[in-house]
């Protein structure tokens, strides 16, 4: 049997080779990021998709004008969690770098909204998924892009520093 190889031509773990063609799938490390802890992450992060899209989506229907920018934020929230989620389940390196760009993103929206809530209450008649640092959802959305950024460094392919 040939040793499989990556589309650069370097060979491609066992293992990995087993996994991805037992699931369909044929792409080296396709399916790395999902496994293990990456599954629990998977779970958050769709539950979160569907929370802050359900929530945002509801509140922009039914009353945007009483707090247009919470709502707003929470979409954006929304659509962050959605595209890790959806990073996680694809794996591979492009959508590792996808994912590491949205924990990144995310969790300077975490602080910064999260400062910004705390700072000019005003601004925020009503909360956002990342009001108060998430403490509406058990300040989750702050420790989901950490887990989220470790997770992913982890996986990175051996060749840029990663295990």
């Amino acid at each position: 049997m040939a040793t499989p190889r990556a589309p650069g031509g370097s060979a491609v773990p066992e293992s990995t080779a087993r996994e991805n063609t037992a699931s369909g799938d044929r792409r080296p490390g396709a399916h790395t990021l999902r496994s293990g802890p990456g599954r629990l992450l998977v779970w958050f992060y769709g539950v979160f998709t569907v929370a802050a899209v359900s929530r945002s989506a509801a509140q922009i229907l039914t009353r945007f004008d009483e707090a247009p920018l919470a709502y707003t934020l929470s979409a954006v929230a929304g659509l962050v969690y959605a595209l890790i989620t959806l990073s996680l389940v694809r794996g591979g390196e492009g959508a590792r770098r996808v994912g590491l760009v949205c924990c990144t993103g995310e969790l300077l929206g975490v602080l910064g909204v999260g400062a910004w809530t705390l700072a000019e209450p005003s601004a925020f008649p009503d909360a956002t998924v990342w009001s108060d640092f998430g403490v509406g959802y058990l300040f989750l959305p702050v420790a989901l892009p950490v887990a989220g950024l470790l997770w992913l460094r982890r996986k990175q392919p051996a060749g840029e520093g990663g295990r």
